[in-house]
């Protein structure tokens, strides 16, 4: 009987605790435009595009420039320079394509370089913010694989974790600007 009532004991105590458990959550999606790395990103992913694409217009370039030759002298050149001119137009558009896809690899390459330690900064502060906190669990709702929350029972951390990273209290990320 002692053993029973022991176990009924720790059992209530038990679901009790885990009823007392604080929850938390967070929009990261919304967290990660605001920190001043990710504006650092921005400006060299942009710089890094336009270089992209200034290449892939000069290549386009030459390629219209050959295209427009070739046209203009097709009908005085000889069968075997027609044939050269066209698998130099052929080897010119093989380039063109090669390099689209080389350069969507290495911008994404690049990005996924210069964001991987904005996360793990954004994550470091939210883990700082939730262990303050006593937090057991954080969700995180960008993900939208939450389907309720019931907010006056969870902690949002977004305004905590922004003043952890020094993120102004105003300042919005842009989705989150009001139109007017």
């Amino acid at each position: 009987m002692k053993k029973l009532t022991l176990i009924l004991i720790f059992a209530a105590l038990a679901t009790t605790g885990a009823f007392a458990q604080k929850f938390g959550h967070i929009n990261t999606a919304e967290l990660v435009p605001l920190m001043t790395e990710t504006d650092s990103a921005r400006v060299q992913l942009e710089a890094y595009r336009v270089e992209l694409v200034d290449e892939m217009d000069a290549m386009q370039t030459e390629y219209n420039t050959k295209l427009n030759t070739y046209q203009q002298k097709l009908a005085t050149w000889t069968d075997a320079i027609k044939t050269s001119k066209e698998t130099e137009l052929q080897e010119i558009v093989q380039r063109l394509q090669q390099f689209q896809q080389t350069a969507q690899t290495d911008l994404n390459n690049m990005e996924q370089t210069l964001m991987t330690p904005i996360y793990q900064k954004a994550q470091e502060a939210i883990n700082k913010v939730s262990k303050a906190n006593n937090l057991v669990y954080v969700f995180d709702t960008s993900s939208g694989a939450i389907i309720y929350t019931d907010e006056t029972q969870t902690i949002n951390l977004l305004s905590l974790v922004k003043q952890e990273l020094n993120i102004p209290a105003e300042k919005v990320a842009p989705t989150q600007l009001t139109s007017e």
